[in-house]
C-alpha cells in the first residue's frame, strides 16, 4: 500500500480504532484483513453485476450460463452437475434454470442414460449471449485488476490461493 492510500483511515482502520478503545483486551487486528476482504468482496460483486446486467443476467443466471459453456460441446450438464460447478443447491439451480428456459436460453431435455434424469444444454442465443457477455466480464476484471500493479496481483493471487487451499477441502473430496 502506497503511502498516498495510507493518508486517511478508511472505514476498517476507524472500526478497529473504536474497537481498541472499547475493548483494549481484544486483539481486533484480523479485522483489518478479514474487514478489508469482506468490504472488497462486495464493492467487486458490485462492479460485476453490473456488467451482468447490461446483458440482461443476473448473477446466478451468469454463474449457470459459464458452467454451460465451459462444458464444451454439446454446452451441457445435468442439473446436480451445474450445482457442482456453480456452488448452489440444487434448489437454487432449479429456480435459475427455469429463468434462463423461459428467456430462450437454455433447454431442458430427459437424459439418455437416466429416464427420470434431466440435462440442460446452451441454446443458440444462449451461447451467442454468454460469449458477449464473458468477454465483457474479462475486460472488466482486468480493469479491476489493473488497479493493482502486476506484482501486487501476483502475490495476492499466491496469498488468496494459499490461504483458501488451507480453509477449503480439495476439490475433489
Amino acid at each position: 500500500m502506497s503511502v498516498e492510500d495510507r493518508r486517511t483511515p478508511d472505514r476498517v482502520a476507524r472500526i478497529q480504532a473504536d474497537w481498541r478503545r472499547e475493548r483494549p483486551d481484544l486483539d481486533v487486528g484480523p479485522q483489518g484483513v478479514i474487514g478489508r476482504l469482506h468490504r472488497l468482496a462486495g464493492r467487486l460483486t458490485e462492479e460485476l453485476v453490473l456488467v451482468y446486467g447490461r446483458h440482461g443476467l443476473g448473477e446466478g443466471e451468469f454463474d449457470v450460463l459459464c458452467a454451460l459453456r465451459r462444458a464444451g460441446e454439446p454446452y451441457e450438464r445435468a442439473p446436480g452437475e451445474l450445482a457442482e460447478h456453480t456452488m448452489v443447491t440444487t434448489g437454487a439451480m432449479t429456480k435459475r434454470i427455469d429463468r434462463l428456459e423461459r428467456a430462450g436460453l437454455v433447454t431442458r431435455r430427459r437424459s439418455a442414460d437416466d429416464q427420470r434424469g434431466r440435462i440442460v444444454a446452451l441454446t443458440r442465443p444462449g451461447r451467442e449471449l454468454i460469449d458477449r457477455a464473458f468477454t465483457d466480464h474479462i475486460r472488466n476484471e482486468r480493469r479491476l485488476l489493473d488497479l493493482l500493479t502486476p506484482a501486487e496481483a501476483e502475490t495476492l493471487e499466491e496469498l488468496l490461493t494459499t490461504w483458501l487451499a488451507r480453509l477449503e477441502p480439495p476439490a475433489d473430496s
